[in-house]
């Protein structure tokens, strides 16, 4: 029996931090994969502003599923080093927030080019993430995204493989392997199923990259989530709705939360929830 718990990016419903739990309580979420806090990245706060952040979740009873940080997401050929001193101070904060997953990217390829040419060096930098994260009870999150060396399930395989750590596992992206044309289901989904530690619900159309709500778009969302489910996946789903533009707002009911509220950040997610519990609903 699958196990699937909710978990958001709440940065995408506000910057402040007490709305973000705010909201996050009225749709019964309890986990936040923490990017932004009072519109500045977790990563860039000191270790002891993140202490105080910590006690913040604590009292309304938060805890994190993931440090959404922006790890590996710089270009290849950027200078690698102060970006190593950011994951260290990284290691430190998941360590403060008492949190298992840190969220990260494998750096953008000059436009144009072929990844290949660049496959040795993302092998190198992720060898000494793996590296210096030993010891830490850490979970390294590969997220697959457009214009970085992991953006096809191909290239994610071929990363995964490669490191080829116990602590280095993958994210599922619904709508980043659409806007790359690549078709996740089967295809990539069991491509990637060994690896797959963490979920990110969005989805998106081929058309134009467009993100819609779960099950709205062609990344085949409710179809993999089933299988998740058959195979007694147990972990986050974690809403990264990225609706900033979506303005059909029919899924939401009188009464629900988000229903009566102005557009904004609050109401497009209150979409986001609906969206993929109707889906959790029809699969249970």
């Amino acid at each position: 029996m699958s196990k699937f718990i909710i978990s958001a990016f709440a940065d995408e419903i506000d910057a402040n931090l007490d709305t973000q739990m705010d909201v996050l309580d009225q749709h019964g979420i309890k986990h936040i994969e923490m990017r932004g806090v009072n519109g500045k990245l977790l990563v860039d706060y000191s270790l002891e502003e993140v202490k105080e952040i910590k006690k913040k979740i604590d009292a309304r009873g938060f805890k994190l599923s993931a440090i959404g940080s922006p790890l590996g997401k710089i270009k290849i050929t950027d200078d690698f080093e102060p970006h190593l001193e950011l994951f260290k101070h990284t290691l430190e904060i998941a360590k403060i927030m008492e949190c298992k997953y840190i969220r990260m990217f494998s750096f953008f390829i000059p436009k144009g080019e072929d990844p290949g040419n660049y496959r040795d060096e993302v092998m190198k930098r992720w060898k000494s993430f793996i590296e210096t994260a030993e010891g830490n009870g850490v979970i390294l999150l590969h997220e697959n995204e457009s214009g970085i060396y992991g953006d096809t399930p191909e290239r994610c395989l071929d990363l995964l493989k490669t490191v080829n750590s116990d602590y280095f596992k993958g994210i599922f992206d619904f709508a980043n392997f659409v806007q790359c044309k690549a078709k996740n289901y089967p295809d990539g989904f069991e491509l990637l199923q060994d690896y797959i530690e963490y979920i990110h619900v969005k989805d998106a159309v081929y058309s134009d990259g467009r993100v819609v709500p779960a099950g709205e778009g062609d990344g085949n969302v409710v179809e993999i989530l089933q299988v998740l489910h058959r195979n007694g996946y147990e972990g986050f789903l974690s809403l990264e709705p990225h609706l900033w533009n979506y303005k059909d707002y029919s899924l939401l009911e009188p009464n629900s939360p988000g229903y009566d509220l102005p557009e904004g950040g609050a109401k497009s997610f209150a979409v986001a929830v609906k969206a993929l519990k109707n889906i959790l609903e029809d699969i249970k």
